[in-house]
């Protein structure tokens, strides 16, 4: 069983408020009469037997309550043997839910598609930022391999990181689609949309051209070689999104990333 799961959490982010906004944005863009509900691999998604829309966490504005919230939340759906898909939100909601998985799965095998690597130690003073949730789940021990693609913002101090964490970094301008990924194991996807190039993705708070564009990304999901056992989708900003571009784009992810879980079944 899938559990789709909205986190409407930004009080992590570094730079633009916005992306608490994201989950409705994402429901209604997949409700959206312009499409329909069926991945590229015909399986209607709508009303489908396995996968249930619970709504959205309730959370207020403080960021260590939410974080409990957060992973309790998706450790008692993971008791119940339902695996999320988790609408964030801005990237630091990723840590919580790392929690609950690794608790429930032991140490993961992760994919990360960010432009940015989001492992500062710190950023302004805090260590779980949405700059940082990939440090902290290294530091205790959830992670078992962390693969980063997409990446196109390393400076010195998050080099020093996936040197330190021994992280396993694609950067955009040696990926292809030639690359191929091999998973020995069990996979959780963290999709940050600003891997995307902004031309593809407007409606996100950081821009950082030269991204992948949505057909990279889908081929991507597609092609994942293991099972999927979970994933979020964050950094959707609906405040500076437009035509709601990218509110379909998350959307069009979502399907594929839905399709994937269930063939994990």
């Amino acid at each position: 069983m899938i559990s789709i799961v909205g986190i409407p959490f930004d009080e992590s982010s570094s730079f633009l408020p916005g992306c608490r906004l994201a989950p409705a944005a994402i429901r209604e863009a997949f409700r959206s009469p312009s499409s329909n509900t069926f991945a590229e691999d015909e399986t209607q998604l709508d009303d489908h037997p396995l996968i249930k829309d619970d709504g959205d966490m309730r959370l207020d504005g403080n960021a260590g309550a939410a974080r409990e919230v957060i992973e309790s939340t998706i450790s008692l759906l993971l008791e119940h043997e339902r695996r999320s898909l988790a609408l964030g939100g801005d990237h630091s909601i990723t840590y919580p839910i790392l929690r609950a998985y690794a608790a429930k799965f032991g140490k993961l095998n992760v994919m990360q598609l960010d432009a940015h690597p989001d492992l500062y130690d710190e950023l302004d003073g805090d260590r779980f930022s949405h700059a940082c949730p990939f440090a902290r789940a290294l530091e205790d021990g959830l992670i078992a391999r962390l693969v980063q693609v997409g990446i196109r913002t390393m400076n010195a101090h998050q080099r020093e990181q996936v040197t330190r964490f021994g992280t396993e970094v694609i950067p955009m301008n040696e990926w292809s689609a030639d690359t191929h990924i091999k998973f020995n194991g069990p996979v959780y996807l963290s999709l940050d949309l600003d891997v995307l190039d902004p031309a593809f993705a407007p409606g996100i708070s950081h821009y950082e051209p030269g991204g992948m564009s949505t057909r990279q990304v889908i081929d991507l999901i597609q092609s994942l070689n293991a099972p999927l056992i979970g994933a979020d989708i964050v950094e959707l900003n609906p405040t500076r999104d437009v035509q709601q571009m990218t509110a379909m784009v998350a959307a069009k992810l979502m399907k594929e990333i839905l399709a994937a879980m269930l063939r994990s079944e």
